[in-house]
């Protein structure tokens, strides 16, 4: 199990690493566009690959947000609650999101796989294949639903999530 716990950690962390790569593409991209805006030059696409990299920066960072504690989590009610019944809220909430990110993921495959079989391409000066941008969407999700699935699993075994929890978290108890 310690093994297993390396790699999905590890796969958390390198997901969260490609997201930070993601969002110094865009950096990049923003500045060689300004840059050839002064030249009177034409960077085609430009914009296109910003919001390419946006996109596949929002989706991999997901899982590794998750489980640092930087998605939006209400705990009031939660530290309201005794021990047993917010293990079952808990347990509802992850096994809510849980099956929604898998279904989220399911159809992001569907809709690379119609990306692929129709040869869709972006509509802008570029002319991407779209498939090559829904594939950082898809592989996110997925990344997302196997933390859900990770969390749910350790919930449900040990009674505790693996999210650290924020110091505003912590301040009821």
């Amino acid at each position: 199990m310690s093994a297993l716990r390396k790699s999905l950690d590890f796969l958390y962390t390198a997901a969260g690493v490609l997201a930070g790569i993601c969002l110094i593409a865009i950096l990049f991209l923003i500045v060689i566009q300004m840059l050839a805006r002064w030249t009177g030059e034409v960077f085609p696409g430009a914009p296109d690959y910003a919001g390419y990299a946006m996109a596949a920066a929002s989706f991999l960072a997901f899982a590794n947000a998750l489980n640092k504690g930087s998605h939006i989590r209400v705990s009031i009610v939660l530290n309201a609650l005794g021990k047993r019944a917010k293990w079952f809220l808990e347990v509802w909430c992850f096994a809510i999101g849980t099956a929604v990110a898998w279904y989220v993921a399911y159809f992001t495959y569907r809709m690379l796989g119609f990306a692929i079989k129709f040869n869709d391409v972006s509509q802008g000066q570029d002319a991407t294949p779209l498939w090559i941008p829904q594939s950082a969407m898809f592989v996110g999700m997925i990344i997302l639903a196997i933390a859900l699935t990770d969390n749910l699993i350790t919930l449900l075994i040990t009674g505790k999530h693996r999210i650290i929890r924020d110091v505003t978290d912590t301040q009821a108890e």
